[in-house]
């Protein structure tokens, strides 16, 4: 029988998609065991790829659309519809308008991302009749609870004189009270189901500004001050709407683009795989495997938290195949990681190296990491061990 490998890979932020990085593995699997079968299965948690990973399971449709970036210039982006649906669906991930990897490093400000352009992807997608539209929420740039896009959808933040308040997360700071008569009219007839990180939390010391602020470029001080901001904008979205976004599972996602989904355009949170699994076939694929390699940019502590890694290895487990996880880096709590049924890990560094030189040489790391992996694995299959050293 043929070795069976899965390969089920996140992306790599700034440098390989998921595809990218399913190809890269299957060349160094095939070049330690030629005589293999890889099956690819790149995965989508919500973040960059959500749409095409969709789309592409359904053969559905991609439409280029203009919108504002998180730094509030034109960006190139784009809304998907679903292949063979009765109602037509829409497929946005916000990351394509407001993603992390649109913000220059130098110009990192989470205080001053804006949301707006996913806004405009909705408005994108309602223009074409979408009846229901899925919202991928991940790899997100900005820290402004979704405020820009419920801007971008008619509805009024405004501070106390009035005035409609500027875009950004620490704009918040200054809300007054939030208007919903110009909300655009549509949005009561169509389905928004966001696909989230279960785990985000708006508010409170695990809260988004907290846990997700540094890693956008905010400063000690600017933490505080968005956490703050996302207090104030919890208080006025319940004053308005009567609805608890402060506690809710997963509207700390993508800055708190969740808490504007379920707060303020009467969307639904939903455990993004519970999304994501039923349009990708990996749990078939996972049957038949004899082993499986995932991987993501950094395995740490936050993993077993809704990452990619830690979900393929959950369902991998329950079909009793073993898992190898790669990564660029390995981070703090990475033990964490055996507990939700990976079995091993590599980093796919070898040396020391700079962030730059990392994400150029990634396609081939990750390969030469594959490669690795799967050649200590046949070392283990050929393993005779004498006897009474078993155990």
């Amino acid at each position: 029988m043929p070795f069976r490998v899965v390969v089920a890979p996140s992306g790599f932020k700034e440098s390989l998609s998921a595809e990218q990085a399913a190809d890269c593995i299957e060349k160094g699997v095939l070049r330690a065991f030629p005589g293999s079968v890889v099956v690819k299965a790149p995965m989508a948690d919500g973040g960059e790829g959500f749409t095409r990973a969709l789309i592409g399971a359904t053969n559905g449709t991609i439409h280029p659309v203009t919108v504002t970036g998180p730094l509030g210039q034109p960006v190139p982006a784009f809304v998907g519809f679903l292949g063979g649906c009765a109602e037509p669906t829409a497929v946005i991930e916000m990351a394509a308008a407001a993603g992390l990897s649109l913000v220059p490093r130098d110009r990192r400000n989470p205080c001053l991302t804006t949301s707006y352009g996913v806004g405009e992807l909705v408005r994108a997608a309602l223009d074409r009749g979408a009846r229901r539209i899925l919202l991928g929420c991940g790899d997100s740039g900005i820290n402004d609870g979704g405020a820009g896009m419920a801007q971008a959808l008619g509805v009024r933040l405004l501070d106390a004189a009035g005035r409609d308040l500027d875009r950004g997360g620490a704009a918040l700071t200054k809300l007054d009270r939030i208007d919903l008569g110009n909300r655009d009219p549509r949005l009561s007839g169509v389905r928004i189901d966001a696909a989230v990180n279960w785990h985000n939390q708006l508010l409170g010391e695990r809260g988004v500004a907290r846990i997700f602020g540094p890693q956008k470029g905010a400063t000690p001080e600017q933490v505080e001050e968005l956490a703050a901001a996302m207090e104030i904008y919890a208080a006025r979205i319940k004053d308005t709407t009567d609805i608890d976004v402060g506690s809710a599972p997963g509207a700390g996602a993508s800055g708190g683009l969740g808490a504007a989904v379920l707060g303020l355009l009467c969307g639904k949170l939903h455990p993004r795989y519970d999304i994501v699994m039923q349009y990708l076939d990996v749990d078939d694929y996972l049957r038949n495997a004899d082993l499986v390699i995932t991987a993501e940019g950094s395995l740490d502590g936050q993993t077993p938290f809704g990452k990619v890694p830690a979900e393929i290895a959950r369902r991998a487990k329950e079909a009793g195949v073993p898992v190898v996880a790669l990564a660029g880096t390995i981070g703090k709590g990475v033990r964490l990681n055996f507990e939700c049924g990976i079995d091993a890990f590599a980093s796919i560094l070898t040396r020391p190296c700079s962030l730059e030189d990392a994400i150029s040489l990634a396609p081939k790391l990750l390969a030469r990491a594959a490669e690795d992996a799967v050649r200590m694995i046949m070392i283990g299959m050929n393993l005779r061990l004498p006897m009474g050293k078993v155990g």
